[in-house]
């Protein structure tokens, strides 16, 4: 190619990237801005030390993944992202072969040495590692933790010798070549492929970590990696803003499925053909309070609310529909039930309500029955949630519709299960002792915010009615985090989100506890069955294995079920692209555009 038009297209690259105000952009226009709120502050950016949902949004724009649920397709498919195609695996079920796509490149960054730096199957290898790693003492390492060849033996070595060898090869574990990932079971595992959309199993570059990681090998504030944007600023406890990743790769906006609707339909059309992002900067701001939220979407001020409980009445009507104020200013409404519970759980190593002697399953039903969940959706909610009636959530396979174990609304039982095992009020205050007379209060750590006070409230007037005395620990979302992991915690309210019904039942799983079994349940009947389930390719077999597993749950109550959430999403009427998938939290925004006329 002649120099000078090399040096035209160096310069038309120029322009289009930094493109002012008012000069449209083929993609990455930095004059399109989205605005979406958080309630809450994420604990850091590192894939291999944080887990809460709102991390996890950010962390997906940044990081890549291997495989990700399809944006369009209606039923909802698990489709390739960098993979060249689907796993390639053995006839036992037990050696997996992973191709990357070539020519996938990593934001520019110091710790590169001014090299461009490309993605491979090495990145994972090491990432996958990191989880594992004692020192990173990553809340996700039940990810990986006895299903892969050699690396529980990489472990031990670590916590023997104070270090993980990273360059030690992990025989289940390795780069066959520059793109070719390589997986040995230790056992087949017919659960796993679908969890490699996690962000905790995304690509991150060692440089990086080495760089900037702190003492326990996280690099919370300094994520660097291949996806569709990167993090420009983050304010702590004020604000996030991404924006485009200059060196992403040439993306288009899928194309409608042969079987979409006409809603689809009509979003694939709209974005026909167009390089994906189109949107050049994300401004979240942390916003704790609910109407403070909606005030800034009514002014303009953000384009995407997700519409919690407490304010849907003030813009949707009681058939689920937009309220004229919002529709007649083009706004639109979406609502699905999301794949996620909501819960409260206990410590069962905690001396009061953890154990697993008749007195402590009993103490923990009788409060679980006398939480009065049904106000919870009808004030708090309003309206705008099912009861839940197991971990597994409506819509995901393995939830067994009509279930009812999980201890329904009560009182009356409560009261009577408390008498029964010797919970009683000795000394005549209102409310009851210990069975040793000792006296008796149940501590709920709890988060900041006008929402969570509501939910406080509810929980005290619950209590009271059955002579329960009920404090609360208030702290940061970050703080509350860290010390449920650490066992500090004696009974909690949480969520979880999933795509499968590992991703619920695995909070239960005992070799689980400090990672994602915050309760730290351990039951060997339900592990047993948990690991059963992992070996069994048919799925209605495994649905009869996840009830197995749910009644046990529902017998020794280390949960208190909650709530189904039902996600109401209003859209400004400048976005495009937009269509409500149950397997993101948040749309993806990197499938989105800006209408700027509008």
């Amino acid at each position: 190619m002649p120099v000078r038009i090399v040096v035209v297209a160096v310069v038309a690259l120029i322009i289009a990237s930094t493109a002012p105000q008012g000069v449209a952009a083929d993609w990455a226009d930095p004059a399109k801005v989205l605005r979406i709120a958080f309630p809450i502050d994420v604990s850091g950016l590192d894939p291999a030390g944080t887990q809460e949902t709102y991390a996890t949004l950010v962390e997906q724009k940044i990081f890549d993944a291997l495989y990700v649920w399809d944006y369009l397709a209606r039923p909802y498919r698990f489709v390739p992202s960098i993979a060249t195609g689907m796993p390639e695996v053995s006839a036992d079920g037990r050696v997996w072969t992973i191709r990357i796509r070539p020519g996938i490149y990593f934001v520019d960054d110091p710790a590169f040495a001014g090299k461009k730096r490309e993605l491979t199957a090495a990145d994972f290898v090491y990432a996958w590692k990191r989880i594992v790693d004692p020192r990173v003492r990553s809340p996700n390492s039940d990810l990986l933790e006895h299903k892969i060849v050699g690396l529980d033996a990489a472990v031990a070595k670590a916590k023997s010798s104070g270090r993980f060898d990273y360059d030690a090869e992990v025989p289940g574990l390795r780069a066959a070549d520059r793109y070719t990932l390589k997986l040995e079971m230790i056992e087949p595992d017919y659960t796993f492929f679908e969890l490699l959309d996690s962000a905790a199993l995304r690509a991150v570059a060692r440089e990086i970590i080495e760089k900037y990681g702190d003492a326990s090998g996280r690099a919370m504030n300094h994520p660097v990696g291949t996806g569709p944007y990167r993090l420009k600023e983050w304010q702590p406890g004020h604000r996030i803003i991404l924006e485009a990743n200059p060196a992403y790769r040439d993306e288009r906006f899928p194309p409608a499925p042969a079987n979409a609707d006409a809603a689809i339909k009509a979003v694939a059309e709209s974005m026909k053909g167009k390089r994906l992002p189109q949107i050049g900067r994300i401004e979240i701001p942390i916003i704790e309070e609910t109407n403070p939220r909606l005030l800034m979407f009514s002014a303009g001020e953000l384009d995407i609310l997700e519409v919690p409980g407490d304010i849907a009445p003030k813009m949707i009507d009681g058939t689920g529909h937009l309220l004229p104020e919002f529709a007649t200013r083009g706004m639109r409404l979406e609502r699905a039930t999301e794949l996620a519970v909501t819960f409260a759980y206990f410590n069962m190593e905690d001396p009061v309500v953890g154990g697993y002697a008749p007195e402590k399953i009993a103490l923990r039903r009788a409060i679980c029955s006398a939480y009065n969940v049904p106000d919870e959706i009808r004030v708090i909610r309003s309206g705008q949630a099912l009861p839940a009636t197991q971990p597994i959530p409506p819509d995901v396979e393995g939830h067994s519709p009509g279930y009812k174990g999980l201890s329904p609304y009560d009182p009356a039982t409560a009261r009577a299960l408390l008498d029964r095992f010797g919970y009683r009020d000795r000394d005549g205050d209102g409310f009851r002792e210990l069975p040793d007379g000792r006296p008796f209060t149940i501590h709920q750590s709890t988060l900041v915010g006008a929402a969570y006070r509501q939910y406080d409230d509810l929980w005290q007037r619950s209590m009271r009615e059955i002579g329960i005395r009920m404090d609360f620990q208030v702290q940061p979302f970050p703080e509350a985090f860290k010390a449920a992991h650490a066992g500090k915690i004696q009974f909690a309210g949480f969520g979880w989100s999933g795509d499968i019904a590992d991703d619920f039942m695995r909070l239960f799983y005992g070799p689980y506890a400090a990672a994602s079994n915050l309760s730290r349940f351990r039951n060997a009947e339900y592990d047993a069955l948990y690991e059963q389930s992992h070996r069994t390719p048919d799925a209605a077999e495994r649905n009869r294995i996840y009830g197995a597993m749910t009644k046990i749950v529902s017998a020794q109550a280390p949960w208190c079920a909650d709530a189904y959430r039902i996600s109401n999403t209003v859209v400004s009427p400048r976005i495009r692209g937009y269509r409500k998938n149950g397997h993101y939290f948040l749309t993806p925004w990197q499938y989105l555009d800006i209408d700027i006329a509008r």
